[in-house]
């Protein structure tokens, strides 16, 4: 039996009288994760639904890290009946969750608890009281829709002496540049050779989320490798390429929110 029907069943052989998956007064245009049922007689009060975002899971494992997810996001907020208590509601998901399968990443006894099962990754937080909330990322291949061109390159470059290069993609906390990535590199590669006397840095940029000296290293390895990509694959000179890392140093945006981060986590072209 699939974990999600596994996870329905539970819920509703706990509560067989009052067990529902709909109610007319939810919030407008939200509805139920197929993954988890709601606990009988919650409304849902916000949700979110995005096909392509990012959420950071807080606090995980034996060494308490931080790890963002990139995929399908969905976020839901439901409103507690009045006769549950907030352990109750807990319990409840945190058996469900375990029945089913799901590895728990952190749970602190409190009402908050992250699990996880293949490209599923599932934070609940019932610390509230009135209400729970369920952030959900199911791992995807991410999509690049705006990559640089040469032209745009050169222009930023004569400019303001960098330029942001999107599209150069690469998995949460690695350093190998993903295939989506060949369309932007292939631009990169036409613009510097078509200026043989134009010298860059490639410089990686990360968010603040994480050790410090973690994100330089990360930097650095993803700025390296971005040259690698341009001198062997693209035959781009060496002479005109040097990688650096500057880790979470040059925000461009808040790292306080999703958002902002994502903007952050960057690589650039700066002239020499």
């Amino acid at each position: 039996m699939k974990a999600s029907r596994i996870l329905l069943l539970i819920l509703a052989l706990s509560f067989p009288f009052h067990f529902c998956l709909a109610q007319t007064n939810d919030a407008p245009g939200c509805k139920d994760s197929p993954l988890i049922a709601r606990f009988p007689g919650s409304t849902i009060y916000e949700c979110e639904d995005k096909a392509d975002n990012t959420f950071t899971f807080t606090d995980l494992g034996a060494t308490h890290e931080d790890k963002t997810i990139e995929g399908e996001y969905h976020y839901l907020e439901y409103s507690e009946p009045a006769d549950a208590s907030p352990a109750q509601v807990n319990r409840n998901l945190v058996t469900a969750f375990k029945t089913a399968g799901y590895i728990f990443l952190k749970n602190n006894d409190h009402g908050q608890f992250t699990v996880h099962m293949g490209k599923t990754w599932i934070e609940a937080d019932v610390t509230n009281g009135d209400n729970y909330k369920l952030h959900i990322v199911i791992e995807t291949a991410l999509t690049q829709d705006v990559v640089a061109n040469a032209a745009d390159l050169s222009t930023g470059i004569t400019g303001a002496g960098h330029i942001v290069v999107n599209g150069i993609l690469f998995d949460t906390g690695k350093a190998d540049v993903k295939p989506e990535s060949d369309a932007t590199l292939q631009e990169v590669a036409k613009l510097l050779k078509g200026q043989p006397s134009l010298k860059v840095y490639v410089v990686g940029h990360t968010d603040n989320v994480g050790g410090l000296a973690a994100n330089i290293d990360l930097s650095k390895r993803r700025a390296a490798s971005v040259v690698q990509s341009l001198t062997t694959k693209y035959g781009v000179s060496a002479a005109q390429l040097q990688s650096f890392g500057d880790g979470p140093y040059a925000p461009v945006a808040s790292n306080h929110t999703e958002d902002g981060r994502a903007l952050n986590r960057r690589v650039e072209l700066v002239e020499q």
